[in-house]
């Protein structure tokens, strides 16, 4: 009897033994919420704060320049609307218009399109800005630049913007060393060319033309030539016929060509038979998107006006 009590003892005894020495149960694993992408923000052209959750996969471009930015620096296939006047590249032609003719755009077009990112430009109020806010779109307002440090700075701008930084880079660097080779070129020029560029002649005793300070007047210095409106005292103005016939240009450049306007008719305008373009038959259509949209096809203006300055040069 006596063992019987012992062994019943000695069991217990182990039991509880073998029990504190058991590893603790591990406790089950409590569901956690994954953590919010945290969003990219940049500062715009009108000191906003703009905040995206993730790269937008769908864009709308209200200016040319902007187009032509996005498809650029390989952005292009998220870019599902555009202004009217957007043509270049030709795949951007094919895109939905949403407006911007006498700067009226459809807000509720751009609205059904449900964009993730709206790029604005200078070309666009803002009012504008504010009104696709409202509807809770939003919006990256692109100053536009003086410069081509400038113009650089925006491609990088819009490559971070879209997911495209190293895209947008390579093609800074490659427009750079596009810019180098017209500079070495143009650094033994004996002659600076006068060049007058027309914006439109409409009153030929008083065309329009660029002044100081554009990116014309500013690429036409880096071609080698000079600009025979360098005197204005406006960006853009008229400039007198008589002041014209004293300046004396070397080559007529017209930004008007797009417009209808030729050679000969530039030929028949009365006095203008006295200036030395006209004389010499130095008169040359030039495309005026290359420089009034601040994008990378400046630099095609630049080795176009080179090679009409200085044609020597490039033979």
């Amino acid at each position: 009897m006596k063992r019987l009590t012992f062994l019943l003892t000695l069991l217990t005894t182990l039991s509880l033994l073998l029990g504190a020495c058991a590893p603790a149960a591990t406790p089950a694993p409590t569901a956690t919420a994954a953590p919010s992408p945290t969003p990219i923000t940049f500062s715009d052209g009108l000191k906003r704060t703009v905040s995206l959750s993730a790269i937008p996969a769908r864009i709308i471009s209200l200016a040319p320049s902007n187009t032509e930015i996005l498809f650029a620096v390989g952005a292009g296939a998220q870019v599902i609307g555009r202004d009217e006047f957007s043509d270049v590249p030709a795949d951007a032609k094919t895109l939905p218009s949403v407006g911007g003719s006498m700067g009226k755009y459809d807000l509720e077009k751009i609205a059904s399109l449900k964009p993730d990112l709206v790029l604005a430009a200078e070309i666009n109020t803002p009012e504008q800005v504010k009104a696709l806010e409202d509807l809770k779109i939003t919006v990256y307002y692109l100053s536009n630049p003086t410069d081509l440090p400038g113009m650089y700075a925006n491609l990088v701008t819009v490559g971070k913007l879209t997911g495209h930084q190293p895209d947008a880079e390579k093609l800074v660097k490659s427009l750079k060393a596009r810019v180098k080779a017209v500079e070495d070129k143009m650094a033994g020029v004996a002659s600076q060319p006068k060049a007058f560029y027309e914006l439109d002649a409409t009153d030929p005793a008083k065309p329009w033309t660029t002044g100081p300070g554009t990116f014309m007047d500013q690429l036409i210095k880096m071609a080698g030539g000079e600009n025979a409106a360098a005197k204005l005292n406006v960006a853009w103005g008229q400039i007198s016929q008589e002041e014209l016939l004293i300046q004396n240009p070397d080559v007529i450049l017209l930004g008007d060509a797009a417009y209808g306007i030729t050679a000969d008719q530039v030929k028949q305008r009365p006095g203008w038979d006295k200036i030395k373009a006209v004389v010499d038959g130095n008169i040359q259509t030039f495309d005026d998107n290359l420089v009034s949209r601040p994008g990378p096809r400046l630099v095609d203006g630049l080795e176009i006006l080179a090679r009409l300055l200085h044609p020597e040069l490039f033979k």
